[in-house]
């Protein structure tokens, strides 16, 4: 068990819950910093976790809370920009402004979440350069114990991105795919969480960036008849042409709700595969989509039949 205090930008995101729980049920002091901590209440159940309203952005806010922490955690990030959230200041720019508060606070520990394949000086999309831009500046600063981690695509059985073409599978019986030679190495949330507790109680891992992935790789089409095949599904995924990708990305890209955009396309046009599995340099050993998703989707399965049954009983 560890009584150590940690400071978590990110930590009401997909990947920050998951590593919180992780942490407060080893024995760590979870601080959370949040715009809205009436939406999270869930994490303060969490023991030796609490939620901290407080503007992420605002460089005197980070430094006050920062002080008395033992390590910082910075896991913010978005696939989408929306008004007011662009990938410059969410990946770029926040960034720098936590590494100038861990040294004004006195921090010396700081772990950072970036992205496979991010590149500040060849990342083909903005997503990609930005997180590249984010990562150099947190990896420069020599003055503080940093530790890097770079996943492929993050999964679960409560993620949004397996889940939304398993939801996208059932309404349809062809699937349109853009992209589809796209080529991924799926990384089970668990171990990344695994990943970052590793670091923190390793110092043998200060000054490295792990590249995070799963046992296997698929290509965009291998892993959605993967899913489907999981679900029960009889589907056909269609790769489309890529002319055809950019219209649906140019298409998508302007409804309210960001599904796929152009800069989402432009991501795909990189492989999202570990040159080096860190996951293994870590002592972890990586979990495959199928024995993850495959039980989670099976359940789904049954509880429709179950439904199904109950339907048609009470018809009767």
């Amino acid at each position: 068990m560890n009584s150590k205090s940690i400071c978590v930008l990110g930590g009401t995101g997909f990947v920050g819950r998951h590593l919180a729980t992780r942490l407060a049920n080893r024995g760590y002091r979870i601080k959370v910093l949040t715009r809205h901590p009436q939406r999270h209440r869930d994490i303060e159940v969490l023991p030796g976790a609490r939620l901290v309203e407080a503007d992420i952005h605002d460089p005197t806010v980070l430094q006050a809370q920062f002080a008395g922490c033992d390590a910082v955690i910075n896991l913010v990030g978005i696939l989408h920009e929306y008004p007011g959230q662009t990938f410059a200041a969410v990946h770029a720019e926040l960034p720098g402004k936590v590494v100038d508060a861990c040294r004004a606070a006195g921090i010396k520990r700081l772990l950072h979440m970036s992205a496979l394949r991010a590149d500040a000086a060849q990342g083909p999309s903005q997503y990609l350069f930005t997180k590249g831009a984010g990562e150099r500046k947190v990896m420069e600063s020599r003055d503080l114990a940093v530790t890097c981690f770079k996943p492929s695509i993050v999964f679960a059985p409560n993620d949004n991105f397996l889940n939304q073409f398993a939801n996208m599978l059932k309404g349809v019986p062809v699937l349109p795919l853009a992209c589809p030679n796209a080529r991924f190495a799926p990384v089970y949330v668990g171990d990344v969480a695994a990943a970052f507790e590793k670091a923190l109680e390793d110092d043998a891992t200060i000054g490295q960036c792990y590249e995070l992935c799963g046992p296997r790789v698929y290509t965009f089409k291998e892993l959605v008849e993967d899913i489907a095949r999981m679900l029960g599904l009889k589907r056909r995924v269609v790769g489309l042409p890529d002319g055809l990708a950019r219209l649906q990305a140019k298409i998508l890209g302007m409804l309210p709700v960001k599904l796929f955009t152009m800069d989402n396309y432009l991501s795909l046009q990189v492989d999202s595969v570990c040159a080096c599995n860190g996951l293994e340099a870590l002592g972890i050993t990586p979990r495959s989509v199928e024995g993850i998703m495959a039980p989670y989707f099976g359940n789904q399965r049954q509880r429709q039949r179950y439904d199904a049954l109950r339907q048609t009983a009470g018809r009767d």
